[in-house]
């Protein structure tokens, strides 16, 4: 028959299996965890205003085939005044002037062909909008990563300080008894000591899982904004996950945002580079302006004049050779950029085989832990009836009872474990995402904001009213 101990740590394991336990209607769930950190990060929230100035430059850069129009008046006034002496008795003159010339114009300018400068410069704006968009995807995966594995880790080291803490209670009662064995001559001193000092160590355990619990809690009320209710367990989301190896690492290959907000990046740098080569090409615009033109000298007089004109800059050699460098540093930093390329496909690989493994060894943990759990629980059981009788010593009591605490902490870790490394092998797959885990809460749709802005020709309000 199982002790009062082992019911509560079997109870507290079981926990981890289940989505919820009975009676925690109220409590919260790890869905819940992961709504809150996806509404309130800080960071991720940083990383959508990220996505919202990327996609600005877009319009910014579609200004480039538009036409410029600018007035320009002017006004002013003018006085002058001069005197002649008088010559060979002859009266002198004095002679005032005074003048307000006013006039006022409108030009409009129009580029016809800048060296397909535009032309590019739109194409890699838009390649920067798909960059933003996957380092938003990623910031999402690490932010609701890290809430997974706090909100875990507070139920971890809450089961931790519970098992400890039933475990001071039961050394407690075992130096309870031993003095009483003592006090009857039963047993010597040399066993009360060994039942304290036991005892003691239980003690600072639990202080040592009070301070763990209060950091993991502190770690959460970060990720996710609000401190830690009720936690209730969460079960894996393995049913997420591919069958084997090979399917998660292609998959990774193919979707995590690293590779492609890599491969993006570097298409945003081919583009530099053609834009750094529209400086050798030559440029055609057209101009218009009309003037109006009132001067008050006397009579009024008052002009009017337009004038049309087309320009055609033919670069012979500009800026003393400087393009020509730009060019070549442009196309350095692509070559770099394809680089980078296959630098996050071997990470993305490594962390995939890495968090499987991971994931794999801790089914096997929990099958090794849960036979320990059960099989220590006998043996426990067994040494107390024998150290009744005298067969045993109190130190295989102290020694079988600590080993059955380690292995009730060391289950509950592997459980935590599992639940954690399946987030991870989601994430380094690059699928841990508030849609893929059906999260029932408004998904953030960063391809609004660039419908709203991006045929935008005037106007300084942003749409969210800013």
């Amino acid at each position: 028959m199982r002790s009062v101990g082992s019911r509560l740590v079997s109870a507290a394991l079981t926990g981890f299996a289940c989505l919820a336990l009975p009676g925690a209607a109220h409590a919260q769930s790890i869905e819940q965890t992961l709504i809150q950190a996806y509404r309130n990060n800080p960071d991720l929230n940083a990383a959508r205003a990220g996505v919202r100035v990327a996609n600005e430059g877009v319009p910014a850069a579609l200004s480039g085939y538009r036409p410029s129009v600018n007035a320009t008046v002017t006004a002013a006034g003018q006085y002058s005044e001069s005197a002649s002496g008088s010559i060979l008795g002859a009266p002198g003159t004095d002679r005032q002037l005074r003048s307000m010339p006013r006039s006022a114009s409108i030009t409009a300018t129009q580029p016809l062909f800048d060296g397909n400068r535009t032309t590019n410069t739109v194409r890699q704006a838009d390649q920067n909008v798909l960059v933003a968009r996957e380092t938003l995807r990623n910031t999402e995966q690490t932010v609701l990563l890290a809430s997974a594995t706090s909100h875990m880790n507070v139920l971890r080291e809450q089961a931790v300080l519970d098992l400890r803490r039933r475990n001071v209670e039961v050394l407690r009662e075992q130096l309870r008894a031993t003095r009483d064995r003592f006090n009857v001559g039963e047993v010597t001193r040399t066993d009360v000591a060994l039942a304290e000092s036991a005892l003691q160590a239980a003690v600072a355990a639990a202080t040592g899982a009070e301070s763990d619990l209060a950091n993991s809690r502190s770690v959460y009320i970060q990720q996710v904004g609000i401190a830690p209710g009720r936690l209730t367990p969460a079960r894996t989301i393995e049913r997420l996950l591919p069958r084997n190896l090979d399917g998660a690492v292609i998959t990774g290959q193919s979707e995590h945002p690293a590779i492609r907000g890599a491969r993006h990046g570097a298409d945003a740098q081919m583009l530099q580079v053609r834009i750094a080569e529209s400086a050798l090409y030559p440029t055609l615009g057209l101009s218009a302006t009309v003037t109006r033109a009132a001067e008050q000298t006397g009579p009024a007089t008052q002009t009017f004049s337009a004038a049309v004109g087309a320009t055609l800059t033919i670069p012979i050699f500009a800026n003393g050779g400087r393009d020509y460098a730009t060019i070549r540093q442009a196309k350095e930093a692509y070559g770099q950029r394809r680089i980078q390329i296959e630098t996050a496909a071997a990470s993305v690989r490594q962390a995939v085989m890495q968090s499987w493994a991971a994931l794999e060894a801790s089914r096997a943990q929990i099958q090794a832990a849960e036979v320990q759990v059960r099989a220590q629980e006998i043996a426990v059981n067994g040494i107390r009836e024998e150290y009744k009788v005298g067969q045993r010593t109190i130190i295989d009591v102290l020694n079988a009872t600590q080993t059955l605490t380690e292995a009730r902490v060391g289950l509950v870790r592997a459980q935590r474990d599992r639940v954690v490394l399946s987030y991870s092998v989601l994430a380094a797959m690059g699928r841990l995402s508030g849609s893929r885990l059906a999260l029932r809460t408004e998904i953030y749709d960063p391809t609004v904001h660039y419908d709203q802005v991006r045929d935008l020709w005037i106007g300084v309000r942003t749409p969210d009213g800013r």
